[in-house]
């Protein structure tokens, strides 16, 4: 009994360190935030160890923990109606407002879903919810890509993915069957969603042909290079939960096909170190020092390596590539983007790269709207259903909604 007495309290205090991390004052539910961490830390934990025993890939085990949990059926409610579909190949999720009076046509949003590449899927309760709400209250039909994961497929699959079901949907008797005007639809994309959002944007801006082209791109915490691993806002939030840095280089890693030994090199900058001539025309396009206001600046500097290893990026172009990498888009296209919407969370090592963004597609010539949130994290946007339910996520995704309904 005694034993019981010391043994309580010891575990009380070991869960607690496990729990515990520092966080910003600003951040909104910091202990529930704490708390979806700490369980995001103890299955990544399980996982990888899957994997060191060599039992299966550890995002394999990952996403299916995630979709076992997770999964709806498609199911037609009153309301909307979902449907599965495969547009050339590619599986998606159809949502479907129900006709209002004389109405023909409706507004239409192409919604890619983030999970780096690798995990969550469009037929998750986070997403299914996040589109279904989307489509009531915009009264538009949200047509959600299920694009392939890591480790079944690597770059470029997913971006081909995302693009070959974004053309199939532009078709005009495509739209016409979905009853949408061909005027008004958005390319939009969370995170790793957001990246696929952009880079389809940028290839369809160069199409010459395309009968159909989106009238708005909506980009959400979006993940858009991987030349520098150390802006400001991924030194500021290095060890922030949900998406530390060494994760998103970890990410990236998994995406282009690359060895997990790479990662200190990339983590210094040493793949984009001013000997390494590949990427030296690309440097002036993320120079964030130029690129980023004063109160995102604050007193960090730049970590630019004098020498690195030009090796790396000979083994993994995709890390200069611009379908994979966004940010590093020519002026000349960036001047042909739609009119934009960025969100950005401050308590994020993505926030600099939707910045970045944002003042480059500006500075093209493009109607921008940056959406920074200064109490928010990573993710957080479809986080609104209980038990991860958070302030952050209805605030950040209200928001958004109400940008799409006032400018598609």
């Amino acid at each position: 009994m005694r034993a019981a007495w010391v043994l309580l309290p010891a575990l009380a205090a070991l869960s607690a360190y496990y729990v515990y991390l520092p966080l910003p004052g600003a951040v909104s539910d910091p202990w529930k935030l704490m708390l979806l961490d700490a369980t995001f830390r103890a299955v990544q934990q399980t996982c990888h160890l899957i994997h060191y025993l060599r039992l299966s890939h550890h995002l394999i085990v990952l996403n299916y923990l995630i979709c076992t949990f997770d999964k709806l059926k498609s199911v037609s409610s009153e309301d909307i109606k979902i449907t599965d579909a495969v547009f050339d190949g590619v599986e998606v999720r159809v949502f479907e407002p129900p006709a209002k009076g004389d109405e023909s046509l409706k507004r239409s949003v192409v919604y890619i879903h983030g999970g780096g590449w690798a995990l969550a899927s469009a037929r998750t309760s986070l997403y299914n919810n996040l589109c279904r709400i989307m489509a009531e209250s915009l009264n538009a039909v949200v047509v959600s890509i299920e694009y392939r994961l890591v480790p079944e497929v690597c770059f470029p699959e997913q971006y081909h993915d995302a693009l070959r079901a974004t053309k199939h949907f532009l078709q005009p008797d495509v739209l016409a069957e979905y009853s949408v005007d061909p005027s008004r639809i958005a390319i939009s994309g969370d995170s790793a969603g957001g990246n696929l959002a952009a880079a389809v944007c940028q290839q369809l801006s160069k199409e010459e042909d395309l009968a159909v082209r989106p009238k708005l791109q909506a980009l959400i915490y979006p993940v858009l290079q991987a030349f520098d691993f150390n802006t400001p806002s991924y030194q500021q939030n290095m060890n922030m939960p949900v998406l530390p840095r060494y994760v998103m280089i970890n990410y990236w890693i998994d995406y282009i096909n690359g060895n997990y030994e790479l990662a200190h090199e990339l983590l210094v900058n040493n793949h984009t170190a001013l000997n390494v001539g590949r990427a030296l025309s690309f440097r002036a396009r993320l120079n964030w020092t130029a690129l980023l206001p004063p109160s995102f600046k604050k007193n960090y500097k730049p970590v630019v390596q004098a020498t690195g290893t030009e090796a790396i990026v000979e083994r993994l172009p995709a890390l200069l590539d611009v379908r994979a990498v966004p940010l590093l888009a020519d002026d000349a296209t960036l001047a042909r983007q739609p009119r934009t919407y960025v969100l950005t969370c401050e308590n994020d090592v993505l926030r600099d790269d939707g910045a970045m963004y944002a003042t480059r597609l500006e500075r093209a010539g493009v109607p921008v709207t940056l959406d920074h949130f200064h109490d928010c994290f990573h993710g957080c946007m479809i986080f609104t259903v209980w038990p991860t339910d958070f302030s952050a996520g209805v605030q950040t995704r209200n928001s958004y909604i109400k940008w799409l309904d006032e400018n598609l």
